[in-house]
């Protein structure tokens, strides 16, 4: 999304002398998508950024997955993944697979631990923040979230996790982060963007919605003795599971040393009570829920809204066949009517796969009828290819979803 922005100390001119106090030269560079052909955006360092004094391995957390099979609908309850009691946990180490695929894994933390400083060599992220508190600290400058946040992450941005603790959260919430880890990139739908990347009047949010990072950008040198030497964990394709790697870099002076940074790429947050959702006289499709879009998959959002209008309406979903997707539906808050008598509530996660057809629970249509609003809150992540199990997920499924649609109304 080509949205300009400018932030601390750069040169009137790019590719040209920019200097210190002292006389010395800033060290310039380009981070940029797609070989120099897309957003890019360039930072001034106080520091040779490409310098290492160290190099070793970082032991992924298990990124092993199964194949749903026997297909079958599944209810996942991650809020039983982390004991009320665990301490330690960041979330970026501490993150459980739940489900992925060669284009899209999912994960989920509850932290209360600050993070290694963190680079995702892969793919943009997108993390939900379900509950609590945080400041991400970047190189673009730092963000201050708090639930219902979304915050993007372009690939290859160095940043950190600091959670803060439930006494100083507005709920009295641990940090919980749901994650999304795209092989790609990540961005608002191609159909609410203008040739030129603004976000046009039809779309349920614009510009005015976005928070970009704030300073200040600088944060003291650590020194230039290798033993005080930073460290940055990076993950990056290789031959692991899931194709995956990681390595942890030690860097001789503190990340955060850029003095000003301009262009159009940069992490951005993105609240979802700013969200305008999309309504009708009958039953919208998920694509009117949908905030963002990866290679493979889509992020769609379903917030309290007035619901169908028409004076014969089902305001609850029909029944529908996902041929050419899966797809995943968080629940956040509120009370899903769909999804009534099923065992599903905050927290909870359900996969619908392609080849299974699903819709409400027996009962919710009837119930639904007259209904004019719906207080619910979830994040949706449908993909293209067929999403395989994480460790998390084997540790979390209800084991008897699938049966739910056969007992009869709740």
């Amino acid at each position: 999304m080509a949205h300009y922005q400018c932030l601390g100390s750069v040169p009137p001119k790019r590719h040209t002398q920019h200097r210190d106090p002292d006389g010395g030269l800033y060290y310039e560079e380009l981070m940029g998508e797609e070989g120099f052909s897309s957003d890019s955006s360039l930072l001034y360092h106080r520091n040779i950024p490409s310098a290492v004094t160290a190099a070793t391995v970082w032991e992924l957390p298990d990124q092993s997955l199964v194949p749903n099979h026997p297909l079958r609908p599944i209810h996942l309850k991650l809020h039983d993944l982390f004991p009320a009691a665990a301490t330690g946990v960041d979330v970026v180490t501490g993150r459980r697979l739940v489900l992925g695929n060669s284009d899209v894994r999912i994960s989920y933390a509850v932290a209360d631990a600050p993070s290694p400083w963190y680079r995702n060599g892969i793919g943009d992220e997108c993390v939900y923040v379900e509950r609590g508190s945080a400041r991400v600290e970047t190189v673009f400058g730092a963000f201050d979230l708090g639930r219902g946040d979304y915050l993007i992450i372009p690939r290859a941005t160095t940043h950190r996790w600091i959670p803060k603790p439930p006494s100083e959260d507005p709920d009295g919430e641990p940090l919980r982060a749901y994650c999304v880890e795209a092989n790609s990139h990540i961005a608002p739908p191609k159909r609410y963007l203008s040739r030129y990347g603004q976000l046009l009047e039809h779309s349920p949010y614009c510009e005015r919605d976005l928070r970009i990072p704030a300073g200040p950008l600088l944060a003291e040198d650590i020194g230039a003795d290798p033993a005080e030497a930073t460290q940055v964990y990076i993950k990056h394709r290789g031959r692991g599971e899931g194709g995956l790697a990681g390595t942890i870099h030690d860097i001789p002076f503190h990340p955060l040393d850029v003095v000003g940074w301009d262009g159009c790429l940069f992490p951005y947050a993105f609240n979802v009570a700013d969200y305008e959702p999309i309504t009708g006289r009958v039953h919208q499709p998920p694509p009117a829920h949908q905030v963002f879009e990866g290679w493979n998959f889509v992020i769609c959002n379903f917030v309290p809204r007035k619901v169908d209008y028409h004076p014969l309406s089902i305001p609850v979903p029909y029944y529908h066949s996902n041929v050419d997707s899966d797809e995943v539906m968080f629940y956040v808050d509120g009370d899903y009517e769909a999804r009534k008598g099923s065992g599903i509530g905050k927290g909870s996660i359900s996969l619908h796969p392609g080849g299974h057809a699903h819709g409400p629970q027996p009962g919710a249509m009837e119930r639904s009828i007259g209904v004019d609003y719906f207080d619910e809150l979830a994040v949706m992540v449908d993909t293209f290819k067929p999403l395989d199990l994480g460790e998390a997920a084997l540790a979390c499924d209800d084991g008897s979803y699938a049966q739910s649609w056969s007992a009869g109304p709740a």
